[in-house]
């Protein structure tokens, strides 16, 4: 969420409870901008910022999960994971586009294949994305939250409940970080897990901001690094899994083998770094 809009929330004016629309309205206006833009003008960038928005609510929805109701709030998340899956389908493709580029050996005629099935994800998402229901759906989310939430008895102090839900957050990502430091050797499900706690932390200190104490700010430069380093990972081992579930995009090349080596490799090159900063981390 953009700095102008964090900024006019007021801890001593709001509580938890009355804060939530002021959270939630501008993030679903910007998801339903932003699947209107992907579903008839469709970029990289734009996917890209579409399934951020869905992942910063799916986030929202997190923090305010012990206050919401048990039966309707997974529904809700599932619509967001639905809008950033589809999004995310052409942008594994991009990933993709942009890896085989960085190779560049023998890669004109995978691109070439990859860039059709990148298409093809689009096409097949652009229901979804253009679907008025999406629109619907996401106001109506917040709008059912936001009346539960208001007919709530004892409402919470809302910096008090920001503070508490991104401490909880950072709980479990520091739990993450011990399970993948413990393992004998790198672990790809364990830093996987590790880099979506990550995200959430980062998230909600983004959106929550000014309202946090001093103790929470200290880790967002820590956890800019964290998902850069293993960000990078996750996009090599995404695109390497890609290719592995598409025979036919990786037949298209003259050396099948040697580009999943070089994947391979990549992929061991980029775990080694993410450990590298583990480890520093831990020290």
């Amino acid at each position: 969420m953009g700095k102008e809009k964090t900024d006019a929330i007021d801890g001593r004016e709001l509580c938890a409870e009355t804060a939530f629309p002021v959270l939630a309205s501008p993030l679903v206006d910007r998801a339903i901008a932003q699947a209107s833009t992907a579903a008839c003008e469709p970029s990289a960038e734009g996917l890209h910022e579409l399934r951020i928005t869905m992942r910063r609510l799916q986030s929202l929805w997190w923090a305010y999960g012990p206050l919401l109701d048990a039966a309707q709030s997974p529904r809700q998340r599932a619509l967001f994971r639905s809008l950033s899956d589809t999004a995310g389908q052409a942008r594994d493709y991009d990933i993709l586009i942009e890896l085989l580029r960085l190779r560049g050996k023998n890669a004109g005629a995978l691109l070439a294949e990859v860039s059709d099935a990148r298409q093809g994800a689009l096409d097949a998402g652009k229901d979804l994305l253009s679907n008025p229901e999406v629109r619907t759906r996401l106001l109506q989310a917040v709008a059912q939250v936001s009346e539960g939430l208001a007919a709530r008895q004892e409402p919470q102090a809302l910096q008090t409940f920001a503070d508490g839900r991104v401490a909880e957050s950072e709980r479990l990502l520091r739990k993450r970080i011990k399970r993948a430091a413990r393992a004998g050797k790198p672990d790809l499900a364990a830093f996987h897990e590790l880099r979506k706690a990550a995200k959430k932390v980062r998230y909600l200190l983004e959106l929550f901001g000014p309202l946090l104490s001093r103790k929470h700010k200290a880790t967002l430069k820590r956890l800019r690094k964290i998902q850069e380093r293993f960000g990078a990972l996750n996009d090599v081992v995404a695109s390497e899994e890609l290719l592995r579930e598409n025979a036919a995009l990786l037949a298209t090349t003259r050396d099948p083998e040697g580009t999943l080596r070089w994947f391979g490799k990549e992929r061991k090159r980029r775990l080694r770094a993410a450990a590298a900063l583990l480890r520093r981390g831990r020290r």
